[in-house]
């Protein structure tokens, strides 16, 4: 990616943000778009202390004429398109969390298609895949998204599939599995890993949804970053579909557990009812990915939490 002249869509975002970290200290000039709606410039101080080529607007990455004009100005090569609305947001706006997904990609997909730039790698999500009906989880896995926000994620693979095949476009798409690490979305829309490390840095007990048998697939955010990168420099990742997993499937009781275990809590749970939308099992197979771009992500599942950990600790204005 060196003196390559990127635009990242939602760049400021939680897995953006540190993937603009590493396309600046690769030599990269980035671009990044975003509408703030999660992401902040304080993701950005990294990159931004750096000293590299770094550009932040603040746009609506759906706009196809504003997108078209950032391209062209700032003659553009390769687009990662991180644009998103957390998965939670889909029990606020539906509508919104489903189209957001899709109107972004459709922009980019016309863009590409009329020769703006050259190359786009368009991350996906584990949830267009819904519970695992064969484990793991293969590319080929059938779609049986559960909410708005992974049918929105599903609809944006087929929409760019179907484009790249009419019109022999260079679209790379990575599906990564449940990410966590620093700068996740905070408040309403956090995750589970935020959420229970705010929960105990308070001393407050964890909250347990079901009986915490559902399994997740947890990649740690700085390896998400590394894996997008490896996959754009992989010239035989052209066309492709690749899960970005750990291949390890860990139940949400275990990851409670482990946190609880590197916070020194002992105390009692609480126990609420599991929500419908959630899950049963999520792991995915690796191996493509790791055939294809040699890639695999090497931070263990306690390694990253306690990193995470730590990095709650040194910001704890971060917490929830």
């Amino acid at each position: 990616m060196r003196n390559r002249r990127v635009l990242v869509t939602g760049g400021a975002g939680f897995i953006g943000s540190h993937l603009v970290d590493r396309l600046i200290a690769r030599g990269s000039s980035v671009v990044v778009v975003d509408n703030f709606f999660l992401g902040k410039r304080s993701n950005l101080a990294a990159a931004s202390a750096a000293g590299g080529d770094l550009t932040v607007i603040n746009e609506d990455a759906a706009d196809l004429p504003a997108m078209r004009e950032i391209l062209e100005r700032h003659r553009i090569q390769d687009v990662y398109d991180l644009a998103t609305k957390a998965l939670e947001y889909s029990f606020e706006n539906p509508a919104g969390a489903f189209r957001i997904n899709t109107d972004v990609t459709a922009t980019l997909a016309e863009l590409l298609r009329k020769g703006h730039y050259e190359r786009l790698l368009h991350t996906s999500s584990s949830e267009a895949f819904g519970t695992a009906v064969t484990r793991p989880m293969r590319e080929d896995h059938p779609r049986n998204p559960t909410t708005p926000y992974a049918a929105g994620k599903a609809a944006a693979d087929l929409l760019l599939q179907s484009w790249a095949r009419t019109f022999d476009l260079d679209v790379r798409i990575v599906r990564p599995f449940n990410n966590y690490g620093p700068r996740q979305n905070r408040g309403s829309f956090a995750g589970v890993i935020p959420k229970t490390i705010d929960r105990l840095m308070r001393g407050e007990p964890p909250v347990l949804h079901g009986d915490g048998s559902q399994g997740r697939d947890f990649v740690y955010v700085e390896d998400v970053a590394e894996g997008l990168i490896a996959v754009m420099e992989c010239d035989a990742a052209r066309g492709l579909d690749l899960n970005l997993a750990s291949g390890v499937e860990t139940p949400i009781r275990g990851l409670m557990e482990t946190l609880c275990d590197l916070l020194g809590f002992r105390g009692e749970w609480i126990r609420e009812e599991r929500r419908t939308a959630d899950v049963d099992h999520h792991i995915g197979d690796a191996g493509r990915i790791a055939e294809v771009a040699g890639f695999r992500p090497p931070t263990t599942l306690r390694d990253g939490l306690a990193r995470t950990v730590e990095w709650y600790r040194a910001n704890p204005e971060e917490l929830l």
